[in-house]
């Protein structure tokens, strides 16, 4: 999928040689639409009400560690994309590394991470490629994306991906498992992202509005996992493209939280470092 950046004029996607690579019964047996047999499920509000809760967790832990991981398919083909960083829930900022699947550019030198800022309404990359100088960011407006940047920067934005599943439909409680040693709890569910957009955050709601437009159905499967505080420690979403295809493209986006409430300072690139020029299209040079 290529989104077009519009306030730039130059392709914005993910799955280029240039860019960021995006090359492209969830009830269990025996469960109840509110969760787990009714003996296993835990005590408090039904499952659909804890998720869409999940954001409130994250902006009462105020920051936390950031892992991401996002897979596409698409005709056969498979490219995986992998980030560590950081993320401030409360000013909705964040800082993630990204590593790409190819070794090697076009040129045989080793493709450089790429280092993205999240803002809101805005994603800020560096080592972006496709013509932008590397000591230069790149300035996204995410309201302008189809997708809203849930999946074009090769990563969801940690608090777009809490703030989704303030759309839960229905969601069903599948026990409890474990995760960097804390107890969780596992929830399987769909998402309106139409729905989440209405219950969404000033800052994150317009992104998800314009989310609606880019995915073959608003209705997203999830899987997430909360602590006993309600904290989200992971969340993995699995995303539907039509993409010009007819068997369309399916991207499956994860992120991990953990390490809450620790020191996490992310500073926004100054003007005088975005690049104005136009990002080169795939495989333009």
């Amino acid at each position: 999928m290529v989104v077009q950046d519009r306030r730039i004029g130059g392709p914005v996607a993910a799955a280029t040689a240039a860019g960021l690579a995006l090359g492209a019964g969830l009830l269990a047996s025996g469960c109840t639409t509110n969760g787990a047999a009714a003996d296993d499920a835990p005590a408090g509000p039904p499952p659909s009400v804890t998720l869409r809760q999940a954001a409130d967790g994250l902006v009462r832990a105020a920051t936390s560690e950031v892992r991401t991981s996002l897979e596409t398919a698409s005709g056969g083909t498979r490219v995986a994309i992998s980030g560590t960083g950081h993320y401030d829930y409360r000013r909705g900022t964040g800082r993630l590394r990204l590593v790409l699947p190819e070794p090697a550019g076009p040129d045989g030198r080793l493709r450089k991470p790429i280092t993205e800022i999240f803002a809101p309404g805005a994603l800020y990359m560096k080592n972006r490629g496709a013509g932008v100088p590397a000591d230069k960011w790149v300035r996204v407006d995410t309201t302008a994306l189809s997708d809203g940047n849930l999946v074009t920067g090769g990563a969801t934005d940690p608090l777009a991906a809490a703030e989704l599943l303030r759309g839960t439909r229905r969601a069903t409680y599948e026990g409890e498992a474990r995760l960097r040693g804390v107890r969780v709890r596992h929830y399987q569910g769909t998402a309106d992202i139409g729905v989440a957009a209405d219950a969404a955050s000033k800052d994150v709601a317009p992104s998800l509005a314009a989310a609606e437009k880019g995915f073959t159905t608003d209705v997203v499967p999830f899987d997430a996992y909360l602590d006993e505080a309600g904290r989200l420690w992971k969340v993995r979403y699995r995303f539907s493209f039509a993409n010009g295809s007819p068997r369309g493209t399916e991207v499956t986006s994860t992120v991990g939280y953990g390490g809450f409430g620790g020191e996490v300072p992310v500073e926004l690139p100054h003007r005088e470092d975005i690049f104005t020029g136009r990002v080169a299209a795939p495989g333009s040079g």
